[in-house]
């Protein structure tokens, strides 16, 4: 009977060698009871033994004479050689003769024990018993050992461990050395994106994939097979988006129809259509940790994000190239699921009238279901925007009745309105010409109303600029009063203001500004309004709209024309008569040199006790040089060290007023459209003679210029001169509104009459989402007759407004703007349902009205709360913990600091001036043991409140939390 002989390869004979020379280093022949592997390229090589190198020679013989022969070729190479001569064969010992074997090592051939030899290359005493009959992983143990050695594991190697190792020394699949190594199908999806993963498993021998994919499948899961088979085929990288589009294919209403599809898309790899929903599980759900891990807030953004983007849009193409793309169009997944939900908000955004807004709504929420919307971020807030803006078209609120109140309702709404047309003018990340459209005729039946509500703010900016002046103001606010309105009160008791003048930043630029700084390191405020919803401030700029007259009239507190000269002289003499030194410095003046983020005369006045304004002309000099922010929309980061200004003003504990002096409208006319044909051309949007379609005539104390007459363009679409960005100096609202915003820094005083303005109140109703949480209208005023000091009995707030999600979504279309009335002596009646969750807001009144306790009351009542506030020092008063906590649970159980604040100081009549600090006192209160009842979230711009964790941490008597 032939016994069959083990195969050696030259691992296995330079380990053999290795060991058996230590002890005879002179030996030149070596008998070897095994066969030469006839896939080893090379049968000459060398040896490291014993500090030197030998040279190794190996022969393969089947017959004593053959054997004999060899040795004497060998010897007749020469004498001076120590070279090895290693035979290999399938010769019986007993066949030798006794004079050849007198030359061979220990006098006789040696065995090769494959196994024996992995453990001494492992450095372990013994294997695993399970590996003994495992010639392919032995084999591949000794073929694939790395270069610097197998990694040393102890007194046994186990399966487990080599065949980890062996995967990372094959196939690239971790750390061959690592003593652990993670495969979970996470990992093992990903090696199929690697370059070379797949093509390394398909170079290997069919026994050694076997024994592979076996394992693998036993530790990976039941994907592994098929995913190896792939890459077995040489179709590795496609593992991942087969795997996706075959999840989308069953999941779709015509499954059956599907499979055979899919079967002839994975061919011979897949065994079987059983093996199919297992595969497309663990596919998906590795996608799905992918995209979590894109989102993330450490996660590299674009590597990750390309990532996932490159799976699922090959997924795509496998599914345009199997004629599978209708039949998976509605999936979560797939970009084309995405873009499908995004065409089909599209079409509904030409709709109007009753129930036009609330199918819009309904294809929004499906689009933010999607697992792909957070991803595609940019394109689904330019889709929620426009659902916005369909929100504004579908409210009909009562004209202005003053200039006053039309520049307050453009900076609370139809501001707004224009950052939305601006979102919605930059077009959709996607480029798809049916979502373009869309957007296109949205953006036209906006600037449509924006055209009429020019039209009427025109005519009343004609009769009333006849008469304006700061004796007799109409209700308005005058950009020369600004800095008396709100500086002024800033600089009491010592306050050293910051007035940063932003040259042309209209409502749109000042609202998304104010909105990325309302976070934890500045607090807007703004004037309490007592008996109304605290609003910010807007102004009207002198007429024309230009810089030389309005910055003029700002920065000196008086109506003037100049230039830079006159505007430093104005300012320092208007903090003269208050008995305050004041520097201004203008561009140039400001940036500091290489090396230095500001200039050091502006950080020694900053660090004075002197007021500081700086005038900042990015926005004015971007209209002029084509460039209308970087992406179409304005924020801090975009505008010329503002940043920088901030955080030195937030160092020195500067509040700060950010104004401008005009605002501006963008040139959105198609190109080639012409300037008019006029006469007396003065600047882009104003001149002198009489009016004609779309002008206004402008005479009386609110000109400036040109005798106190002038003709100004209110139209958007009409210009005098070379075509720009944008423009300014006409009469139209976005020109004549000058946004003020006022913050404060953390710990920063807050003046008497002035109240906190939380980032949910500064939003109008129908920007917000269905279900946003707001302090409530009746809440806000109730905050503002506190600090004003006219704390006493209160009527209801009118308007009572439906709660949750559905009615806020439906409400905030039909409800109008919420700021109008807020002018002097023209107050509005308020809308009879606001949509902004006034019911909820006043959860203390209704329980007292019923006999029954608040949420808030509730919890401070309970007995671990009146113990854990022993241990928490400057504890704030339990009517403030009551209202915040009243006021988060209103809100759906988020709510900024702000609106938390404000919440305290409306209950309390106290300011706080550190929202975020308040908020931090709240979490000390609450969180017994560590335990989130309370938590900022996002960055600190969020407090989320866990109702049913307060209920089971602070159970009380009259009742749960």
């Amino acid at each position: 009977m032939t016994v069959a002989r083990p195969v050696a390869g030259r691992r296995a004979i330079e380990v053999l060698l290795r060991t058996e020379l230590k002890d005879a280093p002179d030996g030149r022949l070596v008998l070897v009871d095994a066969v030469w592997d006839s896939e080893e390229p090379h049968t000459e090589f060398t040896v490291a033994v014993d500090g030197g190198l030998r040279r190794v020679v190996v022969t393969d013989q089947h017959s004593p004479l053959g054997v004999t022969e060899a040795w004497h070729r060998h010897l007749a190479g020469g004498t001076d050689d120590d070279s090895v001569l290693v035979v290999t064969g399938t010769v019986p010992a007993d066949q030798l003769g006794l004079d050849l074997r007198a030359h061979a090592v220990r006098r006789h051939p040696l065995p090769v024990d494959r196994a024996e030899i992995v453990a001494q290359l492992f450095g372990a005493a013994d294997l695993d018993p399970h590996m003994l009959g495992e010639h392919w992983l032995l084999d591949a143990l000794l073929q694939a050992e790395p270069l610097d050695g197998w990694p040393r594991v102890g007194s046994v190697l186990t399966r487990d461990r080599a065949v980890r190792a062996l995967l990372g020394a094959r196939l690239g699949l971790g750390d061959p050395a690592s003593d652990t190594l993670d495969l979970d199908a996470d990992a093992l999806f990903a090696w199929t994106r690697t370059p070379a993963g797949p093509s390394l498993y398909a170079a290997l021998s069919k026994e050694e994939q076997h024994g592979l994919e076996t394992w693998l499948a036993r530790t990976v899961g039941p994907a592994a097979p098929t995913l190896l088979a792939l890459a077995a085929e040489g179709r590795g990288s496609d593992a991942l988006p087969l795997g996706v589009l075959a999840s989308a294919a069953l999941g779709s209403r015509s499954a059956d129809a599907a499979g055979f599809v899919l079967g002839t898309l994975f061919g011979p790899a897949l065994a079987s259509f059983d093996t199919l929903r297992p595969f497309a599980d663990a596919a998906t759900g590795v996608l799905t940790r992918w995209i979590a891990q894109a989102e993330g807030p450490t996660a590299p953004a674009g590597p990750a994000r390309s990532r996932v983007l490159a799976v699922l849009e090959r997924a795509d193409r496998l599914a345009a190239d199997a004629r599978l793309t209708e039949l998976v169009r509605g999936d979560r997944l797939l970009p084309s699921g995405y873009l499908g939900r995004l065409r089909a908000l599209a079409a509904c955004l030409g709709a109007r009238g009753e129930g036009a807004t609330a199918l819009a709504e309904s294809a929004l929420r499906d689009l933010e279901a999607h697992q792909l919307a957070a991803l595609f971020a940019e394109s689904t807030e330019t889709a929620r925007t426009a659902v916005r803006l369909m929100r504004w078209l579908a409210t009909d609120p009562a004209p202005p009745a003053t200039v006053g109140q039309a520049v307050q309702e453009h900076l609370a709404s139809s501001g707004w309105a224009d950052l939305a047309i601006g979102v919605l003018a930059e077009g959709d990340a996607s480029r798809d010409p049916a979502v373009g459209e869309a957007y296109r005729r949205l953006i036209g039946a906006a600037r449509e109303r924006r055209t009429a509500l020019d039209a009427h703010v025109a005519g009343l900016l004609a009769s009333w600029a006849e008469t304006a002046c700061q004796q007799a103001n109409g209700g308005a606010l005058l950009i020369e009063d600004v800095l008396a309105r709100t500086a002024a009160p800033l600089a009491q008791g010592g306050g050293r203001p910051l007035v940063l003048v932003l040259d042309g930043m209209s409502a749109d630029v000042a609202v998304r500004v104010a909105g990325e700084l309302s976070g934890r390191a500045w607090t807007e405020i703004v004037p309490a309004t007592p008996g109304r919803r605290p609003l910010r401030q807007a102004a009207v700029s002198m007429l024309p709209s230009i810089t030389r007259v309005s910055r003029a009239s700002l920065l000196s507190g008086r109506p003037c024309e100049g230039g830079q000269a006159a505007e430093r002289t104005g300012f320092t003499t208007f903090w003269r008569k208050r008995h305050r030194g004041a520097h201004l410095f203008h561009k140039g003046a400001y940036e500091g040199p290489l090396g230095h983020r500001l200039d050091a005369q502006v950080l020694d006045a900053l660090a004075s006790d002197d007021i500081v304004a700086v005038v900042v002309n990015t926005i004015d000099d971007a209209l002029a040089d084509g460039r209308e922010g970087t992406s179409g929309r304005w924020g801090v980061s975009d505008i010329g060290k503002l940043p920088d200004l901030l955080n030195a003003a937030r160092d020195y504990g500067r509040p700060v007023v950010l104004v401008s002096d005009h605002g501006h409208i963008i040139d959105r006319t198609e190109r080639g459209h012409q300037p008019a044909e006029v006469t007396g051309v003065r600047g882009a949007r104003w001149r002198t003679g009489d009016p004609g379609d779309g002008e206004v005539a402008l005479a009386g104390r609110r000109v400036l210029t040109d005798g106190r007459r002038i003709t100004a363009a209110w139209r958007d679409d009409l210009r005098y001169t070379a075509r720009q960005a944008g423009y300014h100096g006409g009469a139209s609202l976005a020109e004549v509104t000058v946004p003020v915003i006022t913050l404060v820094p953390p710990g920063g005083a807050v003046p008497s009459g002035w109240v906190l303005l939380p980032p949910e109140n500064a939003e109008p109703t129908w920007w917000k989402q269905s279900g946003t949480g707001v302090v409530p209208e009746a809440e806000a005023a109730a905050g503002s007759e506190a600090v004003a000091g006219t704390v006493g009995a209160r009527t209801p707030a009118r308007g009572v407004a439906r709660t949750g999600s559905g009615a806020a979504a439906s409400g905030a279309a039909a409800s109008g703007d919420s700021v109008s009335g807020v002018a002097s002596g023209h107050a509005a009646e308020p809308p009879t349902d606001t949509g902004d969750g006034r019911e909820a807001a006043r959860p203390a009144r209704r329980a007292a009205a019923s006999g029954e306790l608040s949420l808030g009351q509730r919890t401070t009542r309970s007995a671990p709360y009146r113990a854990q506030r022993e241990f928490v020092r400057a504890a704030p008063p339990d009517k403030a913990v009551e209202a915040a906590l009243d006021a988060l649970d209103a809100a759906g159980g988020k709510l900024s600091p702000g609106a938390v604040a404000a919440a305290a100081q409306a209950a309390t009549g106290r300011s706080q001036r550190n929202p975020a600090r308040f908020a931090t006192m709240l979490e000390r209160l609450l969180n017994i043991d560590g335990y989130p009842v309370l938590r900022l979230v996002e960055s600190g711009r969020t407090v989320q409140l866990d109702r049913a964790l307060l209920g089971q941490q602070f159970p009380s008597p009259e009742g749960t939390a």
